[in-house]
């Protein structure tokens, strides 16, 4: 199915619906017929990567990967790099231009406990259990 994405008029995603199997590829004209600007988007394209959805895991046509992610409410269109962007989730977080993902400035630890990032200290803080 096509998916597409309404833009207000910065560029942030508005709405997004589902279309036809036919409107694939046909964004201009869903843009000219309702005066409002639209964009195709891939349910399946999560960081620049297209995943096959029978499995979740990444597909072997990689030219499935479209506008680096799936749009969703509050994300932004950025027309240079044909992506969508999602909010920025802190301040000190900076985006990956290869996956237009927001990444924190200090990688998470990888070993196996739960981590909150704390944008007061720019670092990662362990989640107690209790």
């Amino acid at each position: 199915m096509a998916h597409f994405a309404k833009l207000d008029q910065n560029n942030v995603v508005i709405f997004v619906t589902v279309g036809r199997d036919e409107d694939n590829g046909k964004e201009d004209q869903l843009t000219a017929r309702t005066g409002d600007v639209y964009k195709q988007t891939s349910y399946n394209t999560r960081g620049g990567v297209y995943y096959d959805p029978t499995t979740n895991q990444p597909g072997t046509d990689q030219t499935k990967a479209f506008r680096k992610n799936y749009a969703g409410l509050g994300y932004t269109y950025d027309y240079d790099r044909d992506a969508f962007i999602p909010p920025k989730p802190f301040n000190s977080w900076v985006l990956n231009e290869t996956s237009c993902l927001w990444e924190a400035p200090v990688p998470m630890p990888t070993d196996g406990k739960r981590y909150t990032w704390n944008e007061e200290t720019v670092s990662w803080d362990e989640l107690q259990t209790p």
